[in-house]
């Protein structure tokens, strides 16, 4: 399953390493413009990433997010887990792994309402292939283990997109995906 799955991002990423860069730059402003597409319940804590190599930029979306009244939080890697930081214009930011950047230790632990994922492919029946460490897959599973249902929206280009991503049983599928040809809703009404 490893050599399957490995395959898959390898061929989704070659695909996105080859946009140029103007249709990055582009295409991360056109997820902006879908903020209120997402049907977000007002005040609901919505859970970025911060850009790493060629991903899609979310930071256009997280600010329009921002002004809807939306609080902002990243993931930070703590051990085998994911926790939550708050992100507000004074949050202190630093270097971590994977060639991202961080809330500092001072900055509040938050719960997310919703994710929004970074990911190497996606297929049409709303399934997600990461990076491979599971840190998201295990995020997840443990806000479902406590009782907190979080909204799962996968932000990529559409060149991500592949026929088939290889699962397993810890896998998490995603309930929409947006990209710069839109959001589109898996396996439940648009919003619901």
């Amino acid at each position: 399953m490893g050599a399957r799955k490995a395959a898959v991002r390898k061929q989704a990423l070659a695909r996105r390493a080859a946009l140029p860069l103007p249709e990055r730059i582009e295409a991360s402003l056109m997820l902006a413009e879908a903020a209120g597409l997402l049907g977000l319940p007002g005040g609901a804590t919505v859970a970025g990433f911060w850009p790493i190599r060629d991903e899609i930029d979310p930071r256009p979306l997280l600010f329009r997010l921002g002004e809807l009244g939306h609080p902002l939080c990243l993931p930070v890697v703590v051990g085998p887990r994911l926790v939550f930081r708050r992100l507000t214009r004074e949050t202190q930011l630093v270097r971590a792994g994977f060639g991202t950047v961080v809330p500092d230790d001072r900055a509040p632990e938050l719960t997310p309402d919703v994710l929004l994922m970074p990911l190497s492919a996606y297929d049409d029946r709303g399934w997600r292939l990461g990076y491979g460490r599971g840190y998201y897959d295990t995020a997840i599973a443990d806000l479902m283990a406590v009782g907190h249902p979080v909204r799962r929206i996968g932000l990529a280009f559409s060149v991500q997109q592949v026929d088939h991503v290889p699962t397993e049983p810890h896998d998490q599928p995603l309930e929409a995906i947006l990209t710069e040809q839109g959001l589109t809703w898996f396996n439940k009404r648009e919003g619901a």
